[in-house]
């Protein structure tokens, strides 16, 4: 093939990458459009339950977010929150909620026992000890809830098939254009495609924001030690929950994620491992998913066009239509969550895209994942091998 031939070919694929990429963000504008964010009536089915909190450092909001947690509308629940160090700043913060709460079954467990290198499922099993109810409720220290959390989470258990449920999370934005970015990737980019997911099939994972598991179930899997080597310990745990035969429950609850990124190198370094994480576990979908990124690939195209054909209009009419569609998804998920005035943000939308674009791109070149003070490389199954920081 002569150059030009290449030009072309590489036209092709550029328009049709661009094809897919609006046909995709239609679709994912269409799921979302369809949720459905419900409150559900009490019903009779309301079973004890112990939610496990594993808490490391002080997160921004962290007493609010804790506190969520500890004023639930339900007649009988536990709350366990777990620190591995006897020093953790967040220690008081818990004390003060055990002290705001008599009335309210709240332990706090200080262990540093580890079982493996992912030292939050570590936690989570330490805290297990004390946990006495027969449903397991999971949720990460940065979530935040309201009062019908607990008896929206734990309605679908009504169905004996159902051995697992999960939710959806927003970003709230606490910082400055670091926060409002990583806020637009999880609306924007991590719901939708979640959402496009469970439309297509049945899910076969968990999420951190929210995972609600059967006691009796979580044990005939191997507990939290099974977990303690993966890195995307939720999808695992959700994909060990599928294969005996369970179904998951994307709850139509929503769990507020409280976001507080101190710089842009944070923000990319946090997107970068997300990206990895992602990778390890779903190759081929992580492979595709540039696709959700209309901007780049319309400029690309725009790019191709002017070299090959010189058909300006053509390829300012690609990233205007791009724009548009990105523009439409922007603000159906602040519409449907309520969250801030899209408005606000709509200037960063290219800006987004093209970050997105880039930690994409750059998760294909290495393995290795800093998370904290510790270094691993993931293996192609998602297990992990720590290199620094990482000793039992």
């Amino acid at each position: 093939m002569t150059f030009t031939d290449n030009l072309y070919a590489l036209l092709v694929l550029a328009l049709a990458a661009n094809l897919a990429s609006a046909a995709y963000i239609l679709l994912a504008i269409w799921r979302v459009n369809g949720f459905r964010r419900q409150r559900r009536a009490a019903g009779t089915f309301r079973p004890p339950v112990t939610i496990l909190k594993p808490v490391c450092g002080l997160d921004v909001g962290l007493y609010e977010n804790l506190r969520s947690f500890c004023t639930q509308d339900y007649p009988q629940y536990q709350v366990v929150f777990g620190v591995r160090d006897a020093i953790d700043p967040a220690i008081p913060v818990i004390q003060q909620l055990i002290n705001e709460f008599p009335l309210v079954n709240i332990s706090l467990v200080i262990d540093k026992t580890i079982t493996g290198p992912n030292l939050k499922v570590s936690n989570l099993g330490n805290m297990y000890k004390v946990a006495t109810h027969s449903y397991i409720a999971i949720a990460d220290s940065d979530m935040r809830v309201d009062e019908q959390y607990v008896s929206s989470v734990i309605a679908p258990f009504e169905d004996a098939q159902v051995g697992s449920v999960t939710c959806l999370y927003s970003g709230t934005s606490t910082g400055g254009l670091p926060s409002l970015l990583a806020s637009m990737f999880i609306n924007e980019w991590f719901l939708p495609s979640v959402l496009v997911s469970a439309g297509l099939s049945e899910i076969r994972f968990g999420l951190g924001a929210t995972i609600v598991v059967r006691r009796e179930l979580l044990e005939k899997i191997g507990g939290f030690n099974k977990l303690a080597h993966f890195l995307a310990d939720d999808h695992m745990l959700g994909k060990l929950i599928s294969d005996h035969g369970y179904k998951i429950v994307l709850s139509d609850y929503v769990v507020e994620n409280v976001i507080n990124e101190k710089s842009l190198k944070t923000l990319f370094l946090h997107e970068l491992r997300w990206a990895r994480t992602i990778r390890t576990v779903e190759p081929l979908g992580h492979a595709f998913s540039f696709f959700m990124y209309g901007i780049p690939l319309a400029l690309f195209g725009a790019l191709i066009i002017y070299v090959t054909v010189d058909w300006n209009f053509f390829g300012i009419a690609i990233i205007a239509l791009a724009i548009i569609l990105r523009g439409w998804m922007h603000f159906t998920v602040s519409r449907k969550l309520g969250l801030m005035p899209g408005s606000r943000s709509f200037w960063l939308i290219p800006v987004r895209d093209i970050l997105s674009f880039v930690v994409w791109g750059a998760s294909f070149f290495s393995r290795k994942i800093d998370w904290k003070d510790m270094t691993f490389t993931v293996s192609n199954n998602g297990l992990m091998k720590a290199t620094k920081g990482y000793e039992i």
